[in-house]
């Protein structure tokens, strides 16, 4: 087995942008996906870094993704704003917005930014992220595919449901979570069987609805949500709030629209919280952000790790010594970059 080979986050970003580019992606667009892809690779996020450029590429060949969509934004003034997506990548859409959302938050203490029509594929710690570098706290949510059980059941229903939250430090990393609320993201459980090998025991059902490890039966089964009830009632809230209250695809809608196919990847709305700490502590006398790093840096005196810590270090190392790339995710990135979506049959 070859030792992997490193590429600067520079060097691999252009690359997947060009390949974007070259498969009919407006250059805007192809520089935000490629963005995000890039940075779950450089942040050791597997799940979410280059292994999405072939589900990307599917959705483009399929035609269920408009390549040249421009973000339409609707600002009334008021705590919401949409920005109507056109069939595009969530990415772009919400890079349009951001700005505007950040200002609007700062202004009114809370504001909101919904995505609508949008093909999803990334985690969503880049937006919280985004929005903690400009001072606020900020939740992001979506809907997913129907691929999860609710508690007590066994017929997919709910979607993986991912939810992050970030909040601003001064002079560190953003605190920021990101997780799916089924007890694993679906991408995981595809990198067992490309590898396989099994998964936990408690991450799945078969079609039967017994348990299993077999990663095959489990993506023909259904997923779990993590702690049993509670993981399920926080999935529901983010199927209703990301997904019904919008008026936008929930989870068995999104999967009915792609034709019952999990091979493409998601098309559905997304649901973007924007708070502004200052605003809301301001006749308390308090600074918010100083308080809250009491609580941070007394959870790291005991020794606990602070979610994304990891990741935070992995992207240290990346940006010092590069992205590692296999041999096998080289050569389909080069295929990719010569043949374009005809690699896909390639």
């Amino acid at each position: 087995m070859t030792d992997p080979t490193p590429i600067s986050f520079d060097a691999l970003r252009a690359r997947v942008q060009s390949i974007f580019e070259t498969c009919g992606v407006r250059p805007e667009s192809a520089a935000a996906v490629a963005q995000v892809i890039v940075a779950g690779e450089r942040d050791a996020c597997k799940s979410h870094g280059i292994y999405r450029l072939e589900g990307c590429l599917r959705v483009l060949a399929a035609g269920k993704v408009d390549p040249q969509a421009v973000p339409q934004i609707h600002d009334a003034g008021r705590a919401v704003i949409e920005v109507d997506a056109g069939g595009g990548f969530s990415n772009p859409a919400f890079y349009a917005a951001k700005d505007l959302l950040a200002a609007r938050a700062k202004e009114m203490g809370l504001a909101a930014l919904v995505i609508r029509d949008c093909l999803h594929f990334s985690a969503l710690w880049h937006d919280v992220e985004a929005l903690a570098a400009d001072g606020l706290a900020a939740l992001s949510m979506c809907p997913s595919y129907a691929f999860v059980a609710p508690a007590g059941g066994r017929e997919p229903l709910l979607g993986t449901n991912p939810i992050a939250f970030g909040w601003p430090r001064a002079g560190a990393t953003p605190y920021v979570f990101d997780f799916a609320t089924s007890v694993a993201a679906r991408g995981e459980i595809e990198l067992h069987r490309r590898a396989g090998t099994p998964i936990p025991e408690g991450w799945a059902v078969d079609r039967e609805g017994k348990p299993t490890t077999d990663p095959e039966a489990a993506l023909a089964g259904a997923m779990l949500t993590f702690g049993a009830h509670k993981g399920s009632a926080i999935s529901t809230m983010v199927e209703l709030l990301s997904g019904a209250m919008l008026g936008e695809f929930m989870s068995r809608e999104a999967l009915d629209f792609m034709g019952g196919s999990a091979a493409l990847l998601p098309r559905h709305g997304a649901l973007v919280l924007a708070l502004d700490p200052q605003v809301f502590a301001a006749r308390s006398g308090r600074n918010p952000i100083a308080e809250g790093e009491k609580l941070l840096t007394a959870i790291g005196a005991q020794g606990a790790r602070l979610p994304s810590e990891r990741r935070f270090a992995a992207r240290a190392k990346a940006l010092r010594d590069g992205i590692p790339l296999s041999a096998a995710e080289l050569a389909q990135l080069e295929r990719f970059e010569r043949l374009g979506l005809a690699a896909l049959d390639a």
